[in-house]
């Protein structure tokens, strides 16, 4: 297939991108390498492939040129990566991350509708459960409430495709993500900012008590997840979980960086922050049945593979 990868100079895209050229896929990338973090980083994620790949420097909110590239190019599908991240970030900026999320996201469904693409997977998060309490989180919950600007843009995301789907007889997958990590992971993200911090001997911010839990997903199980999204010949349009179904505790979390490391830890205990929840944990029953998704990678694999990555890519100088 000729597959459009937005967001493919970041840490989940890069990867897909790499999967997907490795099983005979031709991929372009839209990204517009903002200043979120260091674009630098981003175009290192892709050094490797960037000559076997179509690179399209494309802001999502710019309707106009994201039409543009839909009406030079000819997708067969869209893996819907890019957007703007982050809880905490959006609270502040909550009218960059609509016109990104939702416009950004409008904007690519209607340039698939009118070029005839046919299959589009979207990423949503786990923060649109928002504080649920029936756990593990399935995707036939009722949704009710977010609490971030940030949720609140993949929910309506998530409706913006299944209306797209339903008016245009679209295959649309929605793709729940539950906190990715590993080797690429962006740099403001938790287990990324304990560990260089941990590494370099400088103090590490611990909002709230510890006592919140994560489910932390593996970034080669995601990749196997979102493939497997990209051939299933489902309803037109379906929601899945993608975790790995076991939580930890933050303080625990840190626990296990500073065994890894090898060094202990200096903590700033701060206050909790507004928008996050407490709890995140996946049931992906739906996603096993229907995907074949079978994560592999508990995090007490996983995180010693990300520190390996870490400290290799320190020894460099990168």
């Amino acid at each position: 297939m000729r597959i459009l990868v937005t967001g493919g100079a970041g840490f989940i895209g890069s990867h897909l991108v790499e999967k997907l050229l490795a099983t005979g896929h031709e991929v372009s990338i839209l990204d517009d390498f903002n200043d979120f973090y260091d674009p630098q980083i981003k175009r290192a994620n892709i050094e490797r492939v960037a000559g076997d790949i179509g690179i399209h420097r494309v802001d999502l909110r710019d309707s106009a040129a994201v039409n543009s590239l839909f009406h030079q190019k000819k997708f067969d599908a869209i893996a819907h990566l890019a957007a703007r991240a982050g809880v905490r970030p959006s609270i502040q900026q909550p009218q960059l991350y609509y016109d990104t999320n939702v416009g950004g996201t409008l904007h690519l469904l209607e340039a698939a509708r009118l070029t005839g693409t046919e299959r589009f997977v979207f990423a949503s998060s786990s923060s649109v459960y928002g504080v649920s309490k029936t756990v593990p989180f399935s995707e036939n919950l009722h949704l009710t409430q977010t609490i971030s600007p940030y949720a609140a843009t993949k929910i309506a995301g998530e409706f913006l495709c299944s209306t797209y789907s339903h008016l245009h007889r679209m295959r649309v997958v929605a793709l729940r993500f539950f906190t990715v990590y590993g080797a690429r992971q962006r740099p403001d993200l938790a287990i990324h900012q304990f560990t260089k911090r941990i590494h370099a001997g400088q103090p590490i911010d611990q909002y709230g008590d510890g006592t919140t839990r994560r489910d932390y997903t593996y970034i080669d199980d995601i990749i196997q997840g979102v493939m497997a999204a990209l051939e299933y010949q489902g309803p037109l349009f379906d929601i899945f979980n993608l975790g790995e179904s076991e939580t930890i505790q933050l303080r625990d979390l840190i626990a296990a960086i500073e065994k890894v490391l090898g060094k202990t830890a200096i903590i700033n205990q701060m206050p909790e922050q507004p928008g996050d929840v407490r709890l995140t944990c996946a049931d992906i029953s739906k996603a096993r049945e229907l995907l074949g998704y079978d994560p592999k990678t508990p995090l007490s694999v996983g995180l010693p593979k990300f520190v390996d990555w870490f400290t290799r890519r320190q020894g460099r100088g990168d």
